[in-house]
């Protein structure tokens, strides 16, 4: 049976206008084992300027070890959504992060299938994704890197469809990033979910959906940037954990949240929960 760690996805200081190790040192000042950074391509302003979180994969990864190693906390993934319908934009992206992850000291990379392109059929589309994962898996399984597929987008919005990508390809290096939020907005019940890909799952984003955004989207949307505050909505968290802890293999709860105060209350209430 797996343990249970708690990490944060660094999305929580993405209103704070702050740099990537700003946000590493309050994870681990709010008291989270594990953090969840987010890579990019090439370089942007914001994260130049120290105005943004994300890390530019042109970056040594080694930064990444550094500020983890300084503030006494581990990686539990990268968060690397590329959409996987698009090989021109995903294919050489996620082989780069694969890499990335590999010196960093991240143990998995997630993505999804992203918005597919306008003009593509269906089948055509799970071809394209087929072509990127086994390419992906290729980069991914000498590095003993696993790509986690998470439920977020047209096709991956249902169990059945989120099997079909994941069988695309046969690779051990292929599993599930499960996302809470995601599935319950999807219109599907996220423990029923949970329990179905719990021989896969790798990773899980530990996202609480309001009751205002679950009234207003539930059924109308395949996935939210970030949820409230863990406890605040609508999960059962205490289900959860108590599925998790069946897994095959270790598993983080990737706290996915908006605010730094939110992030204090998410920890404070799955903490509590681990002692019961």
């Amino acid at each position: 049976m797996g343990k249970i760690g708690i990490g944060v996805n660094l999305e929580f200081v993405r209103h704070e206008d702050k740099p990537f190790e700003w946000g590493v040192q309050k994870a681990a000042e709010l008291g989270y084992e594990y953090v969840e950074p987010m890579v990019h391509w090439g370089r942007e302003l914001l994260s130049e300027a120290g105005y943004f979180h994300s890390v530019s994969m042109l970056d040594d990864p080694y930064r990444v070890k550094r500020a983890c190693a300084n503030a006494g906390v581990k990686v539990s993934g990268l968060s690397t959504h590329t959409p996987l319908c698009k090989p021109e934009i995903s294919l050489e992206y996620l082989k780069q992060a694969i890499r990335f992850a590999a010196e960093c000291g991240a143990p998995v990379v997630n993505t999804d299938e992203g918005p597919k392109p306008a003009w593509t059929t269906v089948e055509e589309d799970h071809v394209l994704m087929r072509y990127v994962l086994h390419e992906a898996a290729a980069v991914a399984e000498p590095r003993g890197i696993l790509i986690g597929i998470e439920p977020h987008q047209q096709y991956s919005k249902t169990p059945a469809g989120l099997d079909r990508i994941h069988g695309l390809v046969a690779s051990e290096a292929i599993g599930i990033n499960f996302d809470t939020g995601n599935s319950y907005l999807s219109g599907e019940d996220p423990i029923v979910w949970l329990k179905r890909v719990l021989d896969r799952l790798v990773h899980l984003h530990a996202k609480d959906i309001s009751i205002q955004q679950s009234a207003a989207e539930r059924g109308k949307v395949t996935g939210t940037p970030v949820g409230c505050a863990c406890g605040d909505g609508v999960i059962n968290w205490a289900e959860v954990i108590k599925v998790c802890k069946t897994a095959p293999r270790d598993i983080v709860l990737s706290v996915e949240c908006g605010t730094v105060e939110q992030a204090g209350r998410s920890i404070g209430h799955l903490k509590q929960l681990l002692k019961s």
